[in-house]
Formats: C-alpha cells, sequence, structure tokens
C-alpha cells in the first residue's frame, strides 16, 4: 500500500519550476506519460503557447515537457546575458534534472534556433529527434551570402521600438504572426499579446539581438539525428527560405510544408500540426 500511495504522490509532485542556477527558476509544464516531448516556446511567448497541442500529446500517449525560457512567461527574469548558449545550458540542466532520455526536442520559432543550438552543443544529449516548427534558423537575418528574410537594419529597429514601445512592438508584430490578419480570432490574437507582453523589456531585446547575430549554419552540419521541419508557406516572420534552407543543410531531414499559414501553423492548421508532430514521434 504504501508503494502505491508513493507513487500517486509522486505524480501529484511533479516540479513547476526548476533551478537552473542560483536565483534562476524556469516555469516547466511537465504532464502525461510515455515517450517524453520536449517543447521550447520563441521569442516572446512562454510554453503556455503550445496549450492546444499539450492535451492532444497527452492523449496520444506523450509525456510533455513545455519549458519557458529565462525572461519570459512566469520564468525567472534576471539581468544578465540571452544567447543561445545560456538558452542551451538552461535546457540541458532541466532535462538532466528530470533524468529526460530518448526525447522529442521541439522549438518554435527561437526556440527552434535554439534547440539546434542544443543539439549541436550537448551532442544531442537526452534527445534522439528534433522537431523545427517555423524556425529562425539558420540564420534571422541577412548575409552577403545569405539573401534571406529581414535585414539587420529592420532588426535593429525592432530593438529600439521595443525600447520605446514595446505594446506597438507586439501590436505589430501581432499584424504578420499569420497568413493574414484575420487568420486567427481576436481571443486567440489578445491570448497572445498577454502571453508576450509578461515577458522582460530587457529579455525581449537581448533575444532580438541573438536572432539578430547568431549564425547556425555550422550547427547545422553537426544534427545528426531525425529532423522534422514544419513550416508556414506564407510565413512573414521566418520565410519559408529558411526551411528550405534548413532541410538542405540537415542530412536527415523532412520538411512538411502548411501552404495556408503563417507563423503561427500551430494554430492555423493545429489539427495538421498536432498530426504531424505525433506521427513523428510514434516513429
Amino acid at each position: 500500500m504504501k508503494k502505491t500511495l508513493d507513487k500517486k504522490e509522486s505524480e501529484k509532485a511533479r516540479a513547476e519550476y526548476i533551478k537552473v542556477e542560483s536565483n534562476v527558476h524556469l516555469h516547466v509544464t511537465d504532464a502525461g506519460n510515455g515517450r517524453p516531448i520536449v517543447l521550447i516556446p520563441g521569442w516572446p511567448l512562454s510554453d503556455e503557447m503550445y496549450e492546444y497541442q499539450y492535451d492532444n500529446l497527452i492523449n496520444n500517449g506523450f509525456r510533455v515537457i513545455g519549458i519557458t525560457l529565462r525572461g519570459f512567461g512566469k520564468s525567472n527574469k534576471p539581468y544578465g546575458e540571452y544567447n543561445y548558449d545560456v538558452h542551451a545550458r538552461d535546457i540541458k540542466k532541466v532535462l538532466g534534472k528530470l533524468k529526460i532520455k530518448n526525447a522529442v526536442l521541439g522549438g518554435f520559432s527561437m526556440g527552434g534556433a535554439i534547440a539546434i543550438r542544443y543539439v549541436s552543443m550537448y551532442k544531442s544529449a537526452h534527445v534522439s529527434k528534433l522537431a523545427l516548427f517555423g524556425a529562425a534558423a539558420p540564420i534571422w537575418t541577412q548575409r552577403k551570402n545569405f539573401p534571406y528574410n529581414f535585414s539587420k537594419g529592420s532588426v535593429d529597429e525592432l530593438i529600439e521600438l521595443n525600447n520605446h514601445n514595446r505594446t506597438n512592438l507586439l501590436s505589430n508584430f501581432a499584424k504578420i504572426f499569420s497568413a493574414t490578419e484575420t487568420s486567427l480570432d481576436s481571443g486567440l490574437s489578445n491570448w497572445l499579446y498577454g502571453i508576450g507582453i509578461s515577458a522582460s523589456s530587457y529579455a525581449t531585446a537581448q533575444c532580438l539581438v541573438a536572432l539578430r547575430d547568431t549564425d547556425l549554419r555550422k550547427d547545422l552540419k553537426r544534427i545528426n539525428i531525425p529532423t522534422l521541419i514544419l513550416h508556414g508557406k506564407k510565413d512573414k516572420i521566418c520565410s519559408f527560405d529558411l526551411a528550405e534552407q534548413m532541410n538542405t543543410r540537415i542530412s536527415d531531414s523532412q520538411l512538411v510544408a502548411f501552404e495556408n499559414s503563417g507563423h503561427s501553423l500551430f494554430l492555423e492548421e493545429k489539427h495538421k500540426f498536432n498530426d504531424e508532430l505525433v506521427k513523428f514521434a510514434e516513429k
């Protein structure tokens, strides 16, 4: 009887906050049982963005672990560095403390870029598959030999707007977040805005710096696990060119195009999104 009670108590006691360094705790959604699927949100969202994935994955026999990055949502918001290495290190500490093995690691937008850095940096520790959703990779901004997506100057303008009128920054991004301004109803748009405004202004700006400056082309060559790329054909934040670049540069990768979606493919075509993720995780 005691063992049974202990097991039930253990199920109730999953940590909602996990310490990754002194005075820094990350908010974690940890629910369900089965093969773990770890989900990393994009800028400037939290793990709450995956609300319409969580129940589906749990009902399909998976354990879902959503990790809110430092500086965002309900995680702590310390002053300090907010580059991809810092976020990858935080993820490594969470997965180590949870003793995760054989996970599918998924990341949206900047979260996808951080997932790539994690797999490259830690040689796929704790994970055996990678899923990228509208990922901001291999580079979010243009270079002489990479003519895709935003210019560095346009990102500088976003940083400046964040520092003077962050509500306008979030409102402007909402207008281009989906295939059209009306692809998501006002309830969903307001919900996402609420998540975004809960972020630290400092972290929001610093992560824009990381998005502007980080080149993951070498990281892509180090990925040696099966990779699923889900990307909206009408994405205005991470253009479909980026998906094609990732597909070309990751050796064992599969690209699934979402013909009717912009950046918010996880909401615009959520049934297709959920089905593709489950199918990939079940292989």
